[in-house]
């Protein structure tokens, strides 16, 4: 199995499709790497010899950032558009989709589980009921 940047790749996978299981490399950052590295994406990964892999890994370092430097770097700037309080920085404190998508009725992934307001089944309605009209008594 080859290791390239901390994330091993899958043996059973062509050499271009395996490239992308690392953060911050996609299809299109791929055909540029293995131009550079002049190796042949059809290849499978457990073909792979260890100065293959080591051309690959060189490419990788000397050209792009990849897995925990751009996560890092990603995350500090997340941090910064907080620290500033921009609007961008705002949503993302938040937890609110940041590009301009709509709420109203969307954004469940980021809004969480839909919390139901105004509307209580009977059997809810009779149980905050009966906690409320003791406290109500006490009042009087």
């Amino acid at each position: 199995m080859a290791r390239i940047a901390g994330v091993d790749l899958p043996n059973e996978k062509r050499l271009d499709i395996a490239l992308t299981y690392l953060y911050g490399v996609g299809r299109s950052n791929v055909v540029r790497i293995l131009e550079e590295a002049q190796m042949d994406g059809a290849k499978r990964v457990k073909t792979l010899t260890d100065e293959d892999v080591n051309r690959i890994a060189k490419v990788l370092e000397k050209g792009y950032m990849v897995e925990g430097d751009l996560r890092k770097s990603v995350s500090d700037n997340i941090k910064r558009l907080i620290e500033i309080r921009s609007y961008r920085g705002i949503r993302h404190a938040k937890k609110l989709p940041v590009r301009g998508q709509r709420t109203r009725s969307n954004a469940r992934t980021k809004r969480g589980k839909r919390l139901t307001v105004g509307a209580l089944k009977k059997d809810d309605r009779i149980k905050t009921e009966s906690t409320a009209a003791p406290a109500a008594e006490a009042k009087k």
